[in-house]
């Protein structure tokens, strides 16, 4: 078995004291990517910025490259090799392509070069400010930049939010490849169901912050009553 990249056990987390995922268990192994499923409310940005650091677990433990993050700053977290794509396109429309490039913590080396390598198009834009980008550019955008930090573990929440199905699935296969040649894991959050689990090698279903389901994305692909619970957020019947 590869080694585990991401390890998240018994984790409870929320906002204010009210639990909004309850007892989740989570595993990534090197190279592989776990799709999140399930319902709008159902947890699972909670448990993305809980990864990251932007919330803190109540309880259970998450542990990225064999170590315990739970109570680790997110600088502190992103310096282990954890990127977070957030939803939404995390970019600035006033600066150009290029200047997103160098807007790495202190030192911090951002590889711009190696971002262009999965998105080519990109170079061709780096001198054009953002806000003249299509939605689909910036979204490129967003996930090239989390690229250039070389991440061990990437967190991509709602790639496809306000893009059409046509520009997804020309991006989801850019997370396959930088799975299969960085050995880097990849838990990605996709209302697109059926795209990400073309992509993903497993998948984990939520509802109410529940797990509903968790094995391979070929199991849950292959049998229409468990898609559709997955994607309602149900256990399947």
């Amino acid at each position: 078995m590869s080694e585990l990249q991401l390890e998240i056990a018994g984790l409870t987390s929320g906002y204010d004291g009210a639990a909004v995922v309850r007892g989740v268990d989570i595993t990534i192994p090197a190279g592989e990517i776990v799709a999140l499923l399930g319902p709008n409310g159902a947890g699972k940005t909670t448990i993305l910025r809980t990864i990251s650091g932007i919330v803190r677990p109540m309880k259970g433990s998450v542990r990225v490259l064999g170590q315990d993050v739970a109570r680790l700053a997110p600088n502190r977290i992103a310096r282990r090799g954890v990127s977070h794509v957030a939803e939404g396109r995390t970019v600035f429309f006033g600066l150009t392509v290029a200047e997103h490039f160098r807007l790495g913590g202190r030192g911090e080396r951002m590889d711009s070069e190696h971002a262009y390598g999965y998105f080519p198009a990109l170079r061709d834009l780096r001198d054009r400010r953002v806000g003249l980008l299509s939605g689909g550019e910036q979204q490129m955008l967003a996930l090239a930049v989390a690229l250039a930090r070389r991440p061990k573990l990437l967190l991509v929440d709602e790639l496809s939010l306000g893009l059409a199905p046509i520009i997804v699935k020309r991006m989801l296969p850019v997370l396959r490849r930088y799975a299969t040649e960085t050995g880097a894991s990849v838990l990605l959050v996709e209302q697109h169901v059926e795209l990400a689990l073309d992509t993903a090698d497993s998948a984990v279903a939520l509802s109410h912050g529940d797990v509903v389901f968790k094995g391979a994305a070929a199991e849950l692909r292959s049998d229409r009553r468990l898609l559709l619970a997955s994607y309602l957020g149900e256990a399947a019947r």
